[in-house]
């Protein structure tokens, strides 16, 4: 596959029944006579000058039709035995990834001579691009050294050319494994080295490069470590997380291809001493900084140009997490099951896995991965590493990697009963499905954390953040682990106890949506996150201040008037046994959309913003709260509340709960200062106002100008003192007048007051007018009865 240093024929050819490849072979030749060049042999003859020319030339035609790219490459052990003359047997297993010639692979060779040679057993093709463009391929080697007896360490060592153009510009490559052969003394037999690997080929768009966690599993239970190789060139803002083994980004690593140069090593986690076939020893203390094991591990990624992170796929809740360890018996089938979905069709998974591994792909926007491998009597005790990704034509989902434990029976399991609550969970083993089990020698992840047990059943409790429980991201859940293992005591050369390995897990989902029909009332709020666990809220309307009676979810939407005091309560419920609720914010919106446009903010950055809220902390886990009910200006009828809560660390004067109500929110420092939960976002509501019984009147009754108002009916227009019906036009002074709005028991005596008043003035107008009528009448009646008579007296005479 990738043309090396050693010229030969490629031994794998007898045992797998290829025919040979003289192309191949002549590459992998042409390089030996390429890289042994002396300098002192450039002082050659003409005719040796043209030799070497013609030759040269021929060198670099055979290469470029094999145009071999190397991508990288892993080793993994099996774990060394002893055999009766003293020798130590190693066999390991060498993936290597590439493009191209994928039939003729290099072989790794001792170092130094400690070793009587390298036999390959087995050489296989494992993976291959499905597409046909020839993007990447895989092969695993499988090879055997003997040690000699003298021997307390080994090395094993290979190079080539050439790495795939990279931006760092490495064209040769070296894979380098090195493991001490000293007698462990708390496990009585040599150390097993850690077990890593990729898949082919790694592809990340630029802008969605935040991490890539690495398989670094020790079968042993070592402390495990990795670092960047001796010699390797970090690409530029990339960094390698030690103890989690997580490759991060620190800026905006550049497009293109990358070289990845790791070395993954493992450490004791506690003083041990190694024994050497030569009667030495040397002690081996925890903090020591001389790794039991090395193993380099090589990959490139791409860097794609940027692209939307959401096109990528994700893995699905059926799919192993990363860094399980299953189980696989000698002689029978192993299954493993991936699934993953993307907005474009996932046309393959990319797989690193062993030799003889049978793949099956059902693609899809929503797919699935299917490997069966049935282990041999060769790999038994061994701890077989197994990558996948999820591929589109353009993208490629996050590297999950597995380790299988292959043994010798079915992994006792027993029957297991696993009970989860909303801040632990609860383990019940059958003691009749595991005959000859022994709780003292059981434990959790976590030691200290014991075991109870009485005559039929064996049980452990634990919170999710204690006991060794695990927080594992499955893509859409959450899922917090643990372990039940059975250990040996410090001393005990032999055992008659069968190792117990029994797991058990609770799955919540990332996101709980609680929807109905008719907006039925809220069930609880569920959240996950690293640093807290499982937690949750709840947001309760209540019947009164008291705080002490729900409003039940049949009585939704609630019904309320405006000037009603409507009454809220958060309470927050978490795993940790001492933390802090603080409420960033409420807002108000007319339906259940938090980022309406139209809104109104009761609390903001921790500050009361309505003049008619009212808070009470009840305790640290609780916030109770009472508003003046109020609807939107406009046809809206119903009210949504949004608040915004946090739990905090208590007594951390950096945390967001101890800043409380910030004006200026420039001020708030970064959540990482403090450990506290993300803001979280619940809702409550509807909230839906009724009208009152509004008066009946005939719309003729009304001036023109007030036909155009919207007499609001919410509002009880006061009644007179005489029982007439009252003045329209006093409804609208009460809606509009303060002191209407704010309650005030004076503004219906004032508008009584009113209106008698009119009344009265009306009615003594009226009065005047007549009496004066009367009076006028009375005088022009007069004026013309005293006209008449004299006119009467003037005529008399004449007669």
């Amino acid at each position: 596959m990738f043309p090396n240093r050693k010229c030969k024929t490629n031994p794998r050819e007898r045992h797998t029944g290829r025919q040979n490849n003289t192309k191949q072979v002549l590459a992998s030749c042409t390089v030996t006579l390429f890289v042994g060049i002396d300098l002192n042999r450039l002082k050659m003859s003409e005719d040796d000058n043209m030799e070497a020319g013609a030759a040269l030339l021929l060198l670099l035609a055979v290469l470029g039709s094999s145009s071999a790219e190397f991508y990288g490459d892993s080793i993994s052990f099996m774990q060394p035995r002893v055999k009766k003359d003293g020798t130590v047997q190693v066999t390991f297993y060498h993936r290597q990834n590439g493009r191209g010639d994928c039939t003729n692979q290099s072989s790794l060779a001792c170092v130094d001579g400690a070793c009587a040679g390298v036999d390959a057993v087995q050489f296989q093709e494992t993976d291959t691009d499905a597409t046909g463009q020839n993007r990447y391929c895989q092969t695993e080697d499988y090879e055997s050294a003997t040690v000699f007896a003298n021997q307390s360490s080994l090395s094993l060592s290979d190079s080539g050319c050439c790495w795939k153009t990279n931006i760092e510009g490495k064209t040769s490559w070296t894979s380098k494994a090195e493991l001490d052969l000293g007698t462990r003394s708390d496990s009585h037999s040599i150390n097993s080295c850690p077990v890593t690997t990729t898949v082919s080929s790694l592809r990340i768009p630029q802008n969605c490069f935040t991490r890539v966690r690495l398989l670094a599993h020790d079968p042993d239970g070592d402390e495990v470590r990795c670092r960047f190789a001796d010699g390797a060139t970090a690409p530029a803002n990339t960094s390698l997380v030690e103890n989690t083994c997580t490759l991060e980004s620190d800026g905006q690593v550049q497009a293109g291809v990358h070289v990845f140069e790791v070395m993954v090593e493992d450490f004791p986690s506690k003083n041990i001493t190694l024994t050497y076939r030569d009667g030495t020893s040397a002690l081996r203390a925890g903090s020591d900084s001389t790794p039991l094991c090395r193993v380099k591990l090589q990959f490139v990624i791409e860097v794609l140009q940027a692209a939307s992170c959401d096109s990528q796929p994700t893995f699905l809740s059926r799919t192993p997490s990363h860094g399980d360890v299953l189980h696989a018996p000698v002689g029978k089938a192993f299954h493993l099951l991936a699934e993953a979905q993307a907005t474009s069709q996932i046309t393959d998974f990319q797989v690193s896995g062993p030799l003889n591994i049978n793949k099956t792909v059902t693609q899809g926007t929503t797919a699935e991965l299917s490997l069966n491998w049935t282990p041999q009597s060769s790999d038994l005790y061994r701890f077989v590493p197994i990558c996948f990704t999820a591929e589109t034509l353009n993208m490629q989902s996050e590297m999950r990697c597995v380790v299988v434990m292959v043994t010798q029976a079915a992994a006792v399991q027993g029957k297991a009963t696993v009970q989860c609550f909303p801040n632990k969970m609860m383990v019940i083993l059958e003691k009749a499905s595991m005959p000859g089990i022994d709780i003292n020698f059981l434990q959790l992840t976590d030691p200290s954390c014991s075991l109870t047990s009485n005559d039929t059943h064996i049980m452990g409790s634990m919170s999710f953040s204690t006991c060794g429980t695990k927080l594992e991201d499955k893509g859409d859940y959450m899922v917090f682990k643990n372990r039940i293992n059975s250990y040996v005591l410090p001393g005990e050369v032999i055992v008659r106890r069968r190792t117990i390995k029994i797991d058990f897990s609770c799955e919540f989902p990332k996101t709980i949506s609680i929807s109905s029909y008719y907006n039925l009332h809220n069930a609880d709020y569920i959240f996950t996150e690293s640093s807290f666990g499982s937690f949750g809220y709840t947001f309760d309307i209540y019947r009164d201040g008291n705080f002490t009676t729900k409003v039940e979810p049949s009585a939704y939407p609630v019904q309320v008037k405006l000037m009603d005091m409507i009454y809220m309560g958060i309470q927050a419920k978490s795993e940790l046994p001492n933390v802090t609720l603080f409420v960033e914010s409420c807002r108000a919106t007319p339906d259940d959309n938090p980022d309406n446009t139209l809104f109104y903010d009761l609390i903001q950055n921790g500050c009361s913003k309505d003049p008619t809220l009212k808070s009470y902390l009840v305790d640290q886990n609780s916030y109770n709260f009472e508003v003046q009910a109020f609807k939107f200006t406009g046809n809206y009828d119903q009210v949504y509340i949004t608040c915004s809560v946090i739990l905090c660390e208590p007594d951390n004067p950096f945390s967001r709960c101890a800043q409380g109500c910030l004006n200026e929110p420039f001020r708030r420092r970064k959540r990482g200062l403090s450990k506290e939960t993300s803001s979280h976002y619940i809702i409550q509501g509807p909230l839906q106002f009724v009208r009152s019984a509004a008066p009946i009147m005939a719309g003729d009754m009304l001036e023109p100008e007030m036909r155009k108002i919207d007499v609001p009916a919410a509002v009880n227009p006061p009644a007179s003192a005489s029982g007439s019906k009252p003045d329209p036009r006093s409804d609208i002074r009460s809606e509009t007048r303060p002191e209407t709005r704010s309650g005030s028991h004076g503004s219906g005596v004032m508008a009584v007051f009113t209106s008698n008043l009119t009344t009265v003035v009306f009615a003594t107008a009226f009065v005047v007018s007549v009496v004066l009528l009367v009076l006028v009448i009375r005088h022009y009646s007069r004026r013309r009865t005293a006209e008449d008579r004299k006119v009467l007296i003037e005529e008399d005479p004449q007669s």
